[in-house]
Formats: C-alpha cells, sequence, structure tokens
C-alpha cells in the first residue's frame, strides 16, 4: 500500500523521504523487521523503540515513524515521519492499513474496574441468541468464529485489534463486543474508529502503581476516554463516580441500575438457591417490562445482566431471547459453578485481589452456607500487601480458609503463604496450609458438609501453574474430575 494512503487521518511532518514509498507490513517489534515495512517507534515500560530504528533502517524498513529525532537515519534511504504520539499514530495507521474493518462492524466497548468479561459474555450469548454473528475481545480469549486465540492483554495493541476486525469481518461477523481497559484507552489503542456503544460498569480504585496509573483521578479520567469515542454511553447510573467518568461525553447517554433515576432498572431482587447453583431473579423495569433469572450470585451479577439487557435492548432482540441466553450463559472462571455428587456448592473464581475477594465472599455469605470455604493462593513477584490484605478479607468472611500456592514464579510458594498467613491472623479466622493446589482442593472437597460453599479462587480461567518461568499445565477442572474419579 502507498504511504500517503495510510495517513489521511493522521497529523505528521515528513522529516525525510518521499510519501510515495510502498509500504509492505506494519510492525513495532524490530525483531519483525522485513524488507519494506513499515517500523513505529513505540516507548514500552522497558524499551524504546527509538533505540531501535536505526536498526530497523539498516535491516530494510521502508518508513520510521518516530516522535523524536533519531540519529543515523538522514543517512539511510528511508523515510521517516514525527508524530506528536506514535502509539496515536500506530492506531490510525493500522485501521488504514487492514481497510478500516470497524466500519463495517458495529463495536460494543465495555470498561470499568470489574464485570467487564462477564458482561461481554452475557452479551454474546444474548446476540447470539438472537441471530447476530458476534466476535469477542476480551482478557480471556478473543473469539474469531469458530476460533479461540489466547489472550495476552485485556486490550490488544491497535495493530493486533485492527487485524482482528478485518480477520471479523472477513467471517461474516457484524457486531463485536470488546474490554476495554484504562491502560488501553490511554495508550490510544482503540483509537481510529468510532464505538457504536460504550458500556460503564463500576468504578473502585485499582491498576495504581507504577507501570500503570498515577492516581485513582488519572485512572477514573481514562475511563471517560471511552466516552468521547462511542456513539451511545450506557451506564451504571448507580455508580458513585459515573458523573465524572462521563465528563466531557459526546455520546447520549442512557442509565442501568436500581436507583429510581435510571433508564432500565433491576426491582424484587431474589436469591436463587438450588442444588449446586447460586443466582439471582429480579423485575427488569423502566424501558423494558419483565421477569429475568441469571444463575450466578449476588448484586454484581444484577449489573452485569443489566449492561447486557441494555445493550441488547438497542439491537431490539426480544425479551424471550434475553431471558433464555441469560439462564444459560457462563464464563469460564468467573463464579463458574463446578458440578459434583456431594451436598455443598463448589464454584470457581477469578477473584485475585482484596477488592475482587471481598465483593465475592460478601455476595456468598447472603446465601447463608453452612459453611464458607475460601481456597486461595498469590502470585510471586508481586505486592506482599496484596497477599495480606487477601489473606485478611478471607479470615474475616470465610468459615475457614485455604492457603494454597498460585503462580510462585520465581518466590518459593511457603514464603507467599507465609505473607498470607500473615493477614490472616489479624483476624479470628481458622485456616489450614496445603502446598499443592490439587492437594488443597483434594482436601475441601474431602472435607466438605452438607450445605457448605466451597470457593477455589485466584486462577479462574487460568489453565498452568507458572514456577521458576516455566508454565505448566494445570487447570482447575481437570483437578477436580480427577478427584472425583479417585484418580
Amino acid at each position: 500500500m502507498r504511504l500517503s494512503e495510510l495517513l489521511e487521518d493522521l497529523k505528521y511532518e515528513c522529516v525525510q523521504g518521499s510519501l510515495e514509498r510502498e509500504v509492505t507490513g506494519i510492525v513495532y517489534d524490530s525483531r519483525k523487521v522485513t524488507e519494506g515495512c513499515l517500523f513505529f517507534c513505540i516507548r514500552g515500560m522497558n524499551f524504546d523503540g527509538h533505540d531501535f530504528a536505526l536498526q530497523a533502517a539498516e535491516e530494510g524498513a521502508a518508513v520510521i515513524v518516530a516522535g523524536r529525532d533519531v540519529e543515523g537515519l538522514s543517512e539511510r534511504d528511508v523515510t521517516v515521519l514525527k508524530v506528536e504520539d506514535t502509539r496515536y499514530a500506530m492506531a490510525f495507521i493500522s485501521a488504514a492499513w487492514f481497510g478500516h474493518p470497524a466500519d463495517r462492524l458495529k463495536v460494543i466497548g465495555v470498561t470499568g474496574t470489574k464485570g467487564k468479561t462477564t458482561t461481554t459474555y452475557l452479551v454474546k450469548s444474548i446476540l447470539e441468541n438472537a441471530g447476530f454473528k458476534v466476535g469477542l475481545v476480551g482478557t480471556i480469549e478473543i473469539i474469531i468464529g469458530r476460533k479461540h486465540i489466547h489472550a495476552s492483554h485485556t486490550t490488544p495493541e491497535s495493530c493486533e485489534l485492527q487485524e482482528y476486525f478485518a480477520r471479523m469481518v472477513e467471517e461474516g461477523v457484524n457486531v463485536v463486543v470488546m474490554e476495554v481497559s484504562s491502560q488501553g484507552l490511554m495508550l490510544h489503542r482503540t483509537q481510529g474508529f468510532t464505538f457504536e456503544m460504550g458500556i460503564f460498569t463500576n468504578l473502585e480504585p485499582d491498576h495504581i502503581a507504577p507501570g500503570e496509573h498515577a492516581s485513582f483521578e488519572e485512572y477514573m479520567h481514562c475511563k471517560s476516554l471511552l466516552f468521547r469515542q462511542c456513539r451511545i454511553g450506557i451506564v451504571n447510573g448507580d455508580d458513585a463516580h459515573c458523573e465524572q467518568v462521563l465528563e466531557g461525553h459526546t455520546c447520549s447517554v442512557e442509565r442501568f441500575g436500581m436507583g429510581a433515576g435510571c433508564d432500565l432498572r433491576a426491582e424484587d431482587l431474589r436469591l436463587v438457591d438450588k442444588p449446586g447453583e447460586l443466582g439471582v431473579a429480579f423485575r427488569v423495569k423502566g424501558q423494558m417490562d419483565f421477569d429475568v433469572e441469571v444463575p450466578t450470585p449476588g448484586r454484581f451479577s444484577v449489573y452485569n445482566a443489566l449492561a447486557a439487557i441494555a445493550v441488547c435492548r438497542c439491537f431490539r432482540v426480544r425479551e424471550d431471547d434475553i431471558k433464555r441466553a441469560l439462564r444459560s450463559a457462563k464464563v469460564k472462571g468467573r463464579i463458574e459453578m463446578v458440578k459434583t455428587p456431594y451436598p455443598f456448592t463448589l464454584l470457581i473464581d477469578y477473584a485475585h485481589n482484596a477488592m475482587s475477594l471481598e465483593s465475592l465472599l460478601t455476595s456468598l455469605r447472603e446465601y447463608h452456607p453452612s459453611r464458607l470455604i475460601c481456597l486461595f493462593g498469590c502470585g510471586g513477584n508481586r505486592s506482599k500487601l496484596r497477599r495480606y490484605e487477601m489473606g485478611e478479607v478471607s479470615g474475616r468472611l470465610a468459615d475457614l480458609t485455604v492457603i494454597t500456592s498460585d503462580n510462585p514464579r520465581y518466590e518459593e510458594p511457603l514464603d507467599i503463604m507465609a505473607d498470607i498467613r500473615t493477614g490472616i491472623r489479624k483476624t479470628e479466622g481458622r485456616f489450614v496450609e496445603i502446598c499443592d493446589r490439587r492437594e488443597a482442593i483434594r482436601y475441601c472437597i474431602e472435607n466438605g458438609r452438607e450445605g457448605d460453599i466451597i470457593v477455589l479462587a485466584g486462577k479462574g480461567h487460568e489453565d498452568y501453574q507458572e514456577i521458576k518461568g516455566v508454565k505448566y499445565p494445570m487447570d482447575e477442572r481437570d483437578l477436580i474430575r480427577d478427584i472425583l474419579a479417585g484418580r
């Protein structure tokens, strides 16, 4: 493709060379440079692409897109473009390179601290029940037709995202639902197109750390960017930060929640407790009027369902399709019920920090279990504060905590478990320690009693355990299956 055709929507300065060059590919990783390609100089956490620009030119790159001057390029037969932000430029050039595929899709973006993954799968389930062909981009995977691709980021880099869109168009997909992280918005990964809808689930302090966000205010501001890039905003009207997230919005707005001022509301909440299944039922009021049941527990499940219903109302999905899809939708590792022959409830959840664990355990407490048992570990080479906090939360809310190993990475599992123990000892909570996660799960199953709720927290959708730089296969569903089979 001719370079000038890639630059139509972008402000830039041509420092040297011709805009009529033919570009054979676009890359931001210097290891993937090929003859005639365009190379983006991207600043990352550990590397700055500007340091590899000269190398890229020497290896055949025809165009360099940079945010500052790079020594040595003037002596090379290469076109150099200077832009204000190379990530922003990459998003627009990527969209042009793949033929602006998002223009042929209705893209729904879901942002918020919690509930993004579940909401995307609920929307996908409902729309597919109604006959739409839906693609998904999220924390767990990218789904294109029948192909499932493992996800490395919640929101992919713009090059990959636009390529996924293009492949979805080829597969006949007409709607895409995707998780949009604050990092993705901050790093311009979703620029270059307009979302049909932007969804806001909720906001709590999170991702505030070096390499993420400097403050809660910055985190909140990044979330708000979605509502300057979508046509319709569908937001949790009950969230305390809703109006701040909407500040500067350019979209029309609809609110969902339980408050009287919400356009779509949940009323008459009822807990559903069946053998091996916990859920919630409620009446949808306001813009729609019908009863619905969701097979996952807690108020947060109500909000996730309302968000999905609000989206699908805009697609004119029938009530029966919505109710049927919500009843059957399942998300791997998100309050995932696992059937057993025993009279207790066993579930797997991704809760891997104090905030998500407290929300989960508090919701499960409402079902008045005989005992609430929480098994979890913490990741190695991460903040010790998370271990203390999760230990304290589980010690306070669970009747029994089973401390075990998660992804120890380069730390010793027993050292991580000792940190969790420190947190639990701030409470009166009972606990046991079993380092081998398989044996810890076996202990929970073999000692479960009638009416117990047993939570395996932290791994969720993950199907591996990372030890000393190696990822070993380990899926909790397989472990449970083997234990139940006596293997």
